[in-house]
């Protein structure tokens, strides 16, 4: 779990880094962040904790005195087997109550954090926005940085687009730490400002102003930026934020709107074929044998163009519609299927959990190694092999290249031969692939048909 951790802390570090966040936030962001990581790291546990147990008893003869004594394996594996089943039931609990509010609370923190955006946050080589200002800078020097090398700054304005354009060659920040204020001096620079008029005829010729300056200040009122509310919350659903009944209840709709959608794009295109009424204005005569003669004869050749154009224009059109429709419901498609996985995740990761056990629990005692030596490096490699079969399938139900139920229970439907095969095996003990004593057999058997 700590490994996991410290790889989650690496991985959103870029979102803590630089923001003078209190000890009580990133508490909070490792509280939420856990859940997630509770249900990767559970059936890894299982796995390893079933060996190195069963393998230091069965390393330091338990099992056999339990066999002298009268105990089955499966005898001394009931209560922990017991025990598993409680656990997988509590898994599924936790995954359907616990990890959807942990998801919730996670995504809204991460939103919050992303607005803290400290006075001296102005990143090089790479737009920075501060209030209404798009500031880059390529070089960042001097005493805590604040002296700045070829800035370029765009303002934002009530109208879409970069109208005004900022650019120095050098540039300093002489704001306090503490302050709300970022101040912004700026030396040997040009201002460029495109003006837009309400005369559509004026902005035509593109009137602009350019004014060249050896210091212009800048200060940006950063107090909003400063005062982030980190218990706000949006009302934001997402499929690893909802618990099974509302996932059922999601995707019937996502399944009602899907029919519904391809229901819609089908008639439209039927209509635009203008199938129904191709023959409300065709009068046929009866000495034109329209089977025989080219139908395309029956018009002048500047209509025959005409019909021509015509045709290869309705035939584009209609590829165009088609192939946009298509990219819409392939992510909605996406989208439903993310749902199908996560409620089917949220009962595979409980027989995930019994089923590793059972790899786990007969392998400890065949390899007979306690510790966390080669019990850790097995468990590592099946594990593995697991979590990457679960990827890999996911990955490929969701442009419906599979099922996606069976993309949620492919990797352990695929560990449950193996769970069969191990217990049976530690049951009779048995090594796990006794080749040797299989070829000795074979050699016996021959023997003695022969001698017969």
């Amino acid at each position: 779990m700590l490994i996991f951790l410290l790889q989650s802390v690496w991985l959103y570090i870029s979102e803590l880094a630089g923001k003078d966040l209190e000890l009580d936030i990133i508490l909070k962001f490792l509280i939420n962040v856990s859940p997630r990581l509770v249900i990767l790291v559970l059936p890894l546990t299982i796995l390893l904790s079933s060996i190195m147990v069963f393998g230091s008893l069965s390393e330091n003869y338990e099992f056999a005195a339990m066999k002298a004594s009268g105990i089955s394996l499966q005898r001394s594996m009931k209560s922990l087997i017991f025990f598993t089943f409680i656990l997988g039931i509590v898994t599924f609990f936790f995954s359907n109550n616990v990890a959807p509010i942990a998801e919730y609370n996670f995504h809204n923190l991460r939103k919050n954090i992303s607005k803290v955006k400290p006075s001296m946050a102005i990143a090089e080589g790479q737009f920075s926005q501060i209030g209404d200002y798009n500031i880059k800078v390529q070089n960042k020097y001097g005493n805590e940085g604040k002296l700045l090398d070829k800035v370029i700054i765009h303002q934002k304005k009530n109208k879409p687009g970069n109208y005004t354009v900022i650019k120095s060659k050098r540039g300093e920040i002489i704001s306090e730490e503490n302050s709300n204020i970022l101040q912004l001096k700026l030396y040997d620079g040009n201002y460029y400002d495109e003006i837009i008029s309400e005369d559509y005829s004026k902005n035509l010729k593109k009137p602009f102003v350019k004014s060249y300056f050896e210091e212009y200040l800048i200060n940006i009122d950063i107090a909003s930026l400063n005062e982030v509310d980190f218990s706000q919350e949006d009302d934001v659903n997402k499929h690893s934020m909802m618990k099974v009944n509302e996932l059922s209840s999601a995707i019937d709709s996502l399944t009602d709107k899907k029919i519904e959608d391809m229901a819609v794009i089908s008639s439209k295109m039927y209509n635009r074929s203008n199938f129904k009424t191709i023959d409300f204005n065709l009068n046929p005569k009866d000495e034109v044998n329209y089977e025989n003669d080219n139908f395309l004869n029956l018009f002048q050749p500047n209509k025959q163009k005409q019909l021509y154009d015509l045709s290869i224009s309705s035939v584009k059109s209609t590829i165009s519609i088609i192939k946009s429709n298509k990219t819409i419901q392939s992510f909605r498609e996406q989208n439903l299927n993310k749902h199908v996985m996560t409620m089917h995740d949220k009962f595979s990761l409980g027989f995930a959990c019994i089923i590793l056990f059972f790899i786990g629990a007969p392998l400890g005692t065949i390899i007979r190694k306690g510790g966390y030596g080669l019990p850790l490096v097995i468990s590592i490699l099946l594990f593995l092999a697991y979590h990457f079969l679960g990827i890999f399938s996911k990955n490929l139900a969701e442009d419906s290249s599979i099922n996606p139920i069976l993309a949620s229970w492919l990797s352990t439907l695929i560990m449950l031969p193996f769970s069969i095969y191990l217990t049976y095996r530690a049951t009779n003990d048995q090594s796990v692939f006794n080749i040797g004593d299989s070829i000795i057999s074979f050699y016996k058997k021959i023997e003695s048909y022969v001698r017969r």
